[in-house]
């Protein structure tokens, strides 16, 4: 079970965007990175390469690793750290450490 799936919002604690908070886009498990909006943006100067292409400066996110973010629990609000536990269907759920409810 992953601590961190997509659509969850995350806060970054290590980097040049540390502090800022973001949804995660798309999660790459094998990597150990994750798609942040909003997190790790470069810019691309993209040349026309076909006719119909615009070039121009683009701006896209980077991955960033899995260990430099922290998932944000909906209930209170805050940093935490995920924990599992077995629910009631019998799959493995995720609940925050600090006020144990589910995520």
């Amino acid at each position: 079970m992953s601590r961190i799936k997509k659509n969850d919002t995350v806060l970054v604690i290590s980097g040049k965007d540390k502090g800022k908070r973001g949804s995660v886009i798309d999660v790459v498990c094998k990597e150990g990175r994750i798609l942040v909006q909003g997190i790790n943006v470069v810019i691309r100067h993209a040349k026309a390469r076909k006719q119909g292409d615009v070039a121009g400066i683009k701006h896209e996110e980077r991955p960033v690793d899995i260990s430099n973010v922290m998932p944000i629990c909906p209930s209170c609000k805050k940093p935490c750290r995920i924990g599992s536990t077995k629910l009631d269907s019998g799959k493995r759920g995720r609940i925050c450490i600090s006020c144990k409810e589910n995520i």
